[in-house]
């Protein structure tokens, strides 16, 4: 069961695409995150979801907003897929342990061996306040997360 609104984000570590350190704390009291959980790098669904991300970027710096994409990807992989699509967010690794942060959040799919597509805002004071949980092949509103992040 994923995490829900009203409860405490996890806090965890993971290497980002250019392997450096990113701590979910470390934004506590100062943005909000929209952090988001997709399957692979290089899927066509995945990778639309995250140029139309990109595309927007805006819309989460004007809100005072990190957003931070996690896949059970290695750091390598994800670099690479940053690059090759422009992305200039930080793409989060939880390839080891395999999938520790998406089964805390409750997301990874066993059957799998990869995250859904989770979505959870979390405030300043690293509380959820919105998750939407959808299947793999089904893409996610960005309107949606925005309409969440007006709402902070």
């Amino acid at each position: 069961m994923a995490i829900q609104a009203g409860e405490k984000a996890p806090d965890f570590e993971l290497k980002d695409n250019h392997g450096r350190a990113v701590k979910l704390s470390d934004f506590r009291g100062s943005k909000n995150v929209v952090l988001l959980f997709y399957p692979f790098a290089f899927t066509g669904v995945c990778t639309g979801e995250l140029c139309e991300l990109r595309d927007n970027l805006p819309q989460f710096s004007d809100r005072d907003t990190q957003l931070l994409a996690v896949s059970n990807d290695s750091i390598h992989t994800l670099r690479v897929f940053a690059e090759q699509e422009g992305l200039d967010y930080p793409l989060l690794s939880d390839f080891w342990p395999h999938g520790e942060v998406s089964r805390a959040y409750g997301v990874f799919a066993e059957d799998k061996g990869c995250a859904v597509r989770g979505t959870f805002v979390i405030d300043k004071e690293g509380v959820v306040r919105w998750t939407v949980v959808n299947a793999l092949p089904d893409a996610r509103d960005l309107n949606e997360y925005v309409k969440a992040l007006d709402t902070l």
